[in-house]
């Protein structure tokens, strides 16, 4: 029974991880994705300046989600890497790419253009690829004995496309707000403008990818469309809802901080909708948490330095943003 305890609590954790790294990263990720929407150098200056402090720390959640996936459920993670081997690859890449123009374009007058366009790039392959590894493992991942029984490009489906476009439409929803937030002045209200329609548009794919979900999997109709289990399933929708009008009165009015935090809500809300779908599932649609799970003494001692490393990873990126609290001076930044 403990080890059962474990293993659930260890799902949690690497649930925690992975909304954390979608929710912090997902803003920095967005101001890249809106690179080009800028009006000129010195808009995009300010909008790399926002996030310079503090991007790198929030990929420190994806490693920890990624290397827990290893070491305490090592069976999901032999299914999912072999099946997403290619978008996570691409991920990666997109990532270290990204970081490197992050520092090369400080460096350089002649070249500056051309990381502008790498860190627009990365930006928005890291993010289409996360949409297609997210749509692949809600699609569900068929496994012949204790392997995925995929080829090198199953992860490109119909239901994947769709959430290889919504996901950096989210993304980039997500870092309006945050220039919102963030700036002042006329690239304030460009990126508050440029949020409105991202804010439909994010609520139309969020439609689209829950209307088409119960369809890919008996289990999940089940759980949004079976009372009683639907009862718990429809509070999600309507504080979507909520979260979604309180975004676009705060848009309205000029404020800052509210429609920010609605949008990480939104992210928020569509993984718990996930999570109401998946559980008790790690893998969908036959692998379940407690066939994922290591061994109890892995689990064991893993959880140790877990609860040592995670209050310390928190309170360092809180006190990161507690010290670059507060507006983007126009005229310093990252150099």
């Amino acid at each position: 029974m403990f080890g059962l305890e474990l293993s659930f609590i260890w799902a949690g954790i690497i649930a925690f991880a992975v909304i954390t790294y979608v929710v912090l990263d997902g803003f920095d990720l967005g101001v890249g994705i809106l690179f080009p929407l800028a009006r000129d150098e010195a808009e995009r200056d300010q909008m790399m300046n926002s996030v310079a402090p503090v991007w790198d720390g929030n990929e420190t959640w994806l490693v920890l989600g990624g290397g827990g996936l290893f070491a305490v459920f090592p069976l999901a993670y032999a299914v999912v890497m072999p099946a997403l081997y290619i978008p996570i690859i691409v991920m990666l890449l997109a990532l270290i790419f990204r970081g490197v123009a992050f520092e090369y374009r400080w460096r350089t007058v002649r070249w500056k253009r051309i990381w502008d366009h790498a860190f627009f790039g990365g930006s928005l392959a890291a993010a289409m690829m996360q949409g297609f590894a997210l749509g692949r493992l809600v699609q569900g991942i068929e496994m012949s004995g204790r392997a995925a029984a995929a080829g090198p490009f199953d992860w490109i489906t119909p239901f994947s496309v769709l959430t290889a476009i919504a996901v950096p439409v989210g993304y980039a929803l997500l870092g309006a707000t945050w220039l919102n937030l963030k700036l002042v002045g006329r690239v304030q209200a460009h990126m508050r403008g440029l949020a409105k329609p991202l804010s439909v548009a994010t609520l139309a794919f969020l439609g689209l990818v829950s209307v088409f979900t119960p369809f890919l999997n008996a289990e999940y109709w089940t759980r949004w469309f079976t009372f009683p289990a639907a009862a718990y399933s429809y509070v999600v929708p309507l504080l979507v809802l909520l979260a979604a009008a309180r975004l676009w009165i705060g848009l309205t009015r000029g404020d800052e901080l509210w429609p920010f935090l609605m949008s990480l809500s939104l992210f928020v809300l569509a993984f718990v909708g996930i999570g109401i779908s998946f559980y008790p599932m790690m893998v969908p649609p036959h692998l379940t948490i407690v066939e994922a799970a290591a061994p109890d003494d892995s689990l064991k001692f893993a959880l140790v330095g877990t609860l040592v490393l995670v209050p310390i990873i928190l309170a360092y990126t809180a006190y990161a943003y507690w010290v670059f609290r507060g507006k983007i001076n126009p005229d310093e930044g990252y150099h």
